[in-house]
C-alpha cells in the first residue's frame, strides 16, 4: 500500500522531485503550455522517442499481449503505476521558460455582404428601380467641323484632278499660215456636234439622231467672248451662215467641221470673224443628254408648244423639267416660225441654265449628282490640247451669270447652187460687230441682235 494514499494499492516507490501538489515558485521555471513549446526529448531513457512515429509497426515486433483475465464483467485494473503529468518528463532534459506574450486583438463583427439588385418589375409591379446618373460624353464638335470643312475642301480638289486627268482632248487649235494674232480676253469656240461616236442603235433610237450620217456636222456654233473687265458675251453663229471655207471655197458654215472637222472649223471662224480663237469645245449628242440626267434635268418655260418628230420631241407650253432626251430635241429643233434663229435662241437659254444648275451648291455639294456629272462631263467634252480644268471653271463662272446673248447681224437668206438655202450676214453691221469683239470693247447696243427674245 502506498503511504500517500491507503485506500490506492501499492504502484511502487515515487519518482524523486514529482510532487503533483508542489508550488511552482515565480523563480523556477514554468512547465510548457502547449505541446509545440515542449523542447525535444533528449536522452530520457525512461521514455524513448518510438522508432517509426506515424507509420506501420515493424515487421518483426510481436503483437501485444491481450490481458486475459480482463472481460466486460471484470474489466483490466488500471496499472499500478500512473504515468506523472505529460510536462514532468521534459523538466530533466531542458528548462522551462514562460509562454510568449499574446497582444490582445480587437474583435470586429463581419460587414455583412450587399444586397443583390433587385428584378426588373413586371408590367403593373411597381416602379422600377432607379437608374444612376448617365456618365457625360465628350462632344468633340471642333473636330467634327473640322472634319467637314476638310471634306468641302478636299471634293473640289479630288474632282477637279479627276477631271484633269480624264479629259478628252484633241488637236483642234493646229497653226497655219497667215493666221489671225492674239486678241485681248479670252475667245472660246463651243461646237454642238450630232456624232453618233459611242451610241448604240438602241440610244440612238431613243435620242432621235436619225442613225449615221457620215461625217460629223454641227448642230449648234457658239462664240463666247471672256473679257478682261466687263460682262462676257455669246453669240450665236447660224450653222447655215454662208462663208468663205480655206481649200473649200464658200459653202455652210457647218460644212467646214464636215471638210476637215474641228481644225479646220477653227480657221473657218477665224478668218469669217477676224477674232482669235483662244479654247474649243466639243459636246456630242449622247454627252449632252448624259450631263442633263447627271443634274436631274433642266427647268424650261416655253411660250409655245414645240413638236417636232425629226427631233424626237413633243413639248407644251409653259414651265416644266426636261430630261435629257427632251433637252436634246428642244435644242435641235426647228419647227418654230424663225427656224434657225429661234433654235439659236433657244440654244443659248439652255446652256446658260444648264451651266447654272451644274455650279450650284445643290449639285456641287450632292455626290449623288456631282459624280455623275464629272463621268458624263469627261466622256462627252472634247477640248484643245491647251484647255486645262481651271480654263473650263473660269468658263462656267462666266457663262453662269448674265451674259450678253446675241447673234451675228444677220443680213437675209439666198438660195446657192451646190449649198441651197443659206444664211447671209450683214456686211458691214458684222464687221462693227466683231470689230468690237477682237478689241475687247463692248458691242453697241444697235448691232445686239435679240431675234425671238
Amino acid at each position: 500500500m502506498n503511504g500517500d494514499d491507503p485506500k490506492r494499492p501499492h504502484q511502487g516507490p515515487p519518482r524523486p522531485g514529482v510532487d503533483p501538489t508542489r508550488v511552482i515558485r515565480r523563480n523556477e521555471p514554468a512547465p510548457p503550455l502547449a505541446w509545440s513549446e515542449a523542447p525535444p526529448i533528449v536522452n530520457n531513457p525512461r521514455n524513448p522517442p518510438p522508432r517509426n512515429p506515424g507509420g506501420p509497426p515493424p515487421r518483426n515486433q510481436p503483437p501485444p499481449q491481450r490481458n486475459q483475465g480482463a472481460s466486460p464483467r471484470n474489466p483490466a485494473p488500471p496499472p499500478r503505476n500512473p504515468a506523472p503529468p505529460q510536462y514532468d518528463r521534459y523538466r530533466e532534459a531542458a528548462p522551462m521558460s514562460h509562454a510568449p506574450t499574446q497582444q490582445p486583438v480587437p474583435f470586429r463583427e463581419k460587414q455583412p455582404p450587399p444586397p443583390p439588385p433587385a428584378l426588373p418589375t413586371k408590367r403593373g409591379g411597381g416602379d422600377p428601380p432607379p437608374r444612376g446618373p448617365k456618365p457625360k460624353r465628350k462632344r468633340h464638335w471642333f473636330r467634327w467641323i473640322l472634319s467637314l470643312l476638310l471634306i468641302l475642301l478636299l471634293l473640289p480638289i479630288a474632282a477637279a484632278v479627276y477631271v484633269e486627268q480624264n479629259l478628252n482632248r484633241v488637236d483642234a487649235l493646229a497653226g497655219y499660215s497667215g493666221r489671225i494674232g492674239d486678241t485681248p480676253g479670252t475667245n472660246w469656240l463651243l461646237v454642238g456636234s450630232d456624232s453618233r461616236t459611242g451610241l448604240t442603235p438602241e440610244q440612238e433610237q431613243s435620242l432621235a439622231t436619225g442613225g449615221e450620217v457620215g461625217s460629223a456636222r454641227t448642230d449648234t456654233i457658239l462664240l463666247a467672248h471672256l473679257p478682261k473687265s466687263g460682262q462676257p458675251t455669246l453669240v450665236s453663229l447660224p450653222r447655215d451662215s454662208y462663208v468663205s471655207i480655206p481649200g473649200h471655197g464658200k459653202d455652210k458654215l457647218n460644212a467646214s467641221f464636215a471638210f476637215g472637222g474641228a481644225p479646220l472649223l477653227v480657221q473657218t471662224v477665224e478668218g469669217a470673224t477676224g477674232v482669235h480663237i483662244d479654247h474649243y469645245a466639243e459636246v456630242g449628242f449622247g454627252g449632252f443628254a448624259s450631263i442633263v440626267d447627271a443634274v436631274g434635268g433642266i427647268d424650261m418655260c416655253l411660250d409655245q408648244p414645240m413638236k417636232d418628230p425629226l427631233a424626237g420631241v413633243d413639248l407644251p407650253a409653259g414651265c416644266q423639267k426636261l430630261n435629257g432626251t427632251q433637252a436634246l430635241g428642244f435644242v435641235r429643233s426647228r419647227a418654230t416660225a424663225l427656224s434657225d434663229l429661234n433654235r439659236m435662241l433657244n440654244q443659248r437659254k439652255f446652256l446658260s441654265a444648264l451651266l447654272k444648275k451644274a455650279s450650284s451648291p445643290a449639285t456641287l455639294l450632292n455626290p449623288f449628282r456631282v459624280w455623275p456629272l464629272l463621268q458624263g462631263t469627261t466622256k462627252a467634252l472634247q477640248v484643245d490640247k491647251g484647255t486645262h480644268v481651271w480654263d473650263l471653271a473660269l468658263l462656267g463662272k462666266a457663262l453662269a451669270g448674265n451674259p450678253i446673248a446675241t447673234t451675228v447681224p444677220v443680213g437675209g437668206f439666198e438660195d446657192v447652187d451646190g449649198s441651197g438655202n443659206v444664211l447671209l450676214w450683214d456686211k458691214t453691221r458684222a464687221s462693227q460687230f466683231f470689230e468690237a469683239l477682237a478689241s475687247d470693247k463692248p458691242i453697241p447696243a444697235d448691232l445686239v441682235t435679240t431675234v425671238g427674245n
